[in-house]
């Protein structure tokens, strides 16, 4: 079974490089039927994208850009913003003519296979590899294979709150989701799950250690402050704080029987670094459910697959 990854993910693999050489390596690509990725030059004003070739022109008509342009449910936006971004292929057509090589090359045909290959077979629970293409308020669009989108909504990025997901993520970004809800063609994804319970975060914490962490909401009874994107603890009210500042904090007590994380602010200053990958407790496999809680806890937070 091919290996179906979301777009740029292939373009540097060794078998690519190989295929896109020249035009005698593209027939082979041809022939064995291979999906290919490639840089999307410009597009045209009949929206046809204009796609790199180190040996000729390669053109993906307007039709076969993605699923759903030609029955108008995918606007051409869809294509407008592959300008400069990789994109992936099928080779439909390969002509010669005048010492010009012209290459005519599906987009939507690679997305099916993947579809029918791939993304149809994914269940509830399933942990997959996806990158970030864009964020909105209420959540992150990403690319779970060959510009295949789904959707991450703001409450499943973690359970640390954000206020928009451009606090967690950047666009390009490659991270892992769980499959939460499957629709008919519509897939929607959770992240937080991979990320621990309240016992594996705290774990990584001890009382009377001073930690890096993020200051995610000011109350009148005090001020939270992220220390992992699964775990908070609350810190004495302090004024002069915003939300978004970076904190240095003092661990002053870990509760485990009610969850909860006593802090002592040492300093807070502003900080715009935040990490580009996580430290995921689960990247692979199939998972039925989710307990975040401890067993002794009166809060119970679960996620059901």
């Amino acid at each position: 079974m091919r290996n179906y990854l979301p777009e740029g993910r292939l373009l540097n693999t060794p078998q690519n490089r190989y295929y896109l050489r020249d035009a005698a390596t593209f027939e082979e690509a041809k022939k064995q039927d291979l999906i290919l990725e490639s840089h999307a030059l410009m597009c045209d004003p009949k929206h046809d994208l204009i796609v790199e070739l180190p040996f000729g022109k390669g053109i993906i008509p307007r039709s076969e850009g993605a699923i759903g342009i030609e029955d108008g449910s995918v606007r051409d936006i869809a294509l407008l913003s592959r300008v400069n971004k990789t994109v992936c292929f099928k080779i439909m057509e390969i002509t010669h003519s005048d010492g010009e090589t012209i290459c005519i090359l599906s987009r939507r045909k690679a997305q099916e296979e993947c579809r029918r290959q791939y993304t149809d077979t994914l269940k509830r629970g399933d942990i997959i590899p996806a990158r970030v293409t864009h964020l909105e308020p209420f959540g992150c669009f990403v690319d779970i294979g060959c510009g295949i989108i789904s959707l991450i909504p703001i409450d499943s990025i973690s359970v640390s709150r954000i206020a928009h997901p451009c606090d967690r993520f950047f666009n390009g970004q490659d991270i892992f989701a769980v499959v939460k809800d499957i629709s008919q063609d519509r897939i929607t994804l959770s992240h937080k799950e991979l990320l621990g319970t309240w016992e594996q975060n705290a774990a990584l914490f001890h009382t009377g250690d001073t930690v890096g962490g993020i200051i995610r909401s000011v109350e009148d009874y005090g001020v939270f402050v992220e220390l992992t994107p699964n775990l908070a603890g609350l810190a004495e009210p302090q004024g002069g704080i915003r939300v978004g500042q970076s904190a240095s904090v003092y661990i002053k007590a870990i509760i485990p029987d009610k969850m909860k994380v006593k802090l002592i602010i040492i300093d807070v200053f502003d900080n715009c670094a935040f990490p580009a990958k996580y430290d995921y407790f689960i990247n692979s496999g199939h998972i039925d459910s989710w307990v975040y809680s401890t067993s002794n806890a009166n809060k119970h937070i679960s996620t059901e697959f």
